[in-house]
């Protein structure tokens, strides 16, 4: 699931996650779980969430690698918020590539800028999250043009799949655009 912040990724994610019978891991929630802990990885990373940063690669590389080793994760996962960068994307690859797996599909919402900061505002509201300012969406949308838009490129470069949608209106709407799109291309999505 590839999107800028606020686009909804995490509230598909799961949605669709659901529907395809496979675990949702979302590197995000990952991240902000290891902050909330306390952990070495979650200090390291909550100055430069705050600020709207990315974590460094090999932090992110290596907590999602260990949750790929799942069980759960042996027919397939829904990733969310990884990879946001073209190294990440490369080392996902060849995570992928040893397990004889590769990257089958990106779906990439698409919702203008006004209405990411609406979203932001409205779950700062909501949720409390501390990345969730005007400053820090600023701050986010710079480093996704600049860091994470370049992922599509990449994936496009390779022959991945890339599924656009439309990430505006009602949640249940941009789900079902999803499915659509999926069954579109033969993948099985059960029925709510």
């Amino acid at each position: 699931m590839f999107g800028p912040p606020g686009s909804g990724k995490g509230t598909q994610a799961s949605r669709v996650a659901l529907r395809l019978a496979i675990p949702h891991v979302a590197a995000g929630d990952m991240l902000r779980n290891e902050v909330a802990r306390g952990t070495d990885l979650g200090r390291e990373a909550k100055p430069i969430m705050d600020a709207g940063g990315l974590v460094p690669d090999d932090l992110v590389v290596r907590m999602i690698n260990a949750r790929l080793n799942q069980q759960d994760a042996a027919k397939g996962v829904l990733l969310d918020g990884f990879p946001r960068t073209v190294p990440q994307a490369v080392t996902l690859d060849r995570m992928l590539k040893v397990r004889d797996d590769y990257v089958a599909e990106v779906i990439s919402l698409e919702v203008p800028d006004d209405e990411l900061k609406t979203r932001i505002l409205k779950r700062a509201d909501v949720e409390g999250r501390s990345d969730d300012t005007a400053e820090g969406l600023a701050n986010r949308l710079v480093v996704y043009h600049q860091d994470t838009w370049p992922v599509l490129e990449h994936y496009r470069s390779v022959g991945t799949r890339i599924e656009t949608i439309d990430g505006v209106g009602d949640i249940d709407t941009i789900t079902e655009r999803i499915v659509t799109a999926l069954r579109h291309h033969g993948i099985s999505v059960t029925s709510t």
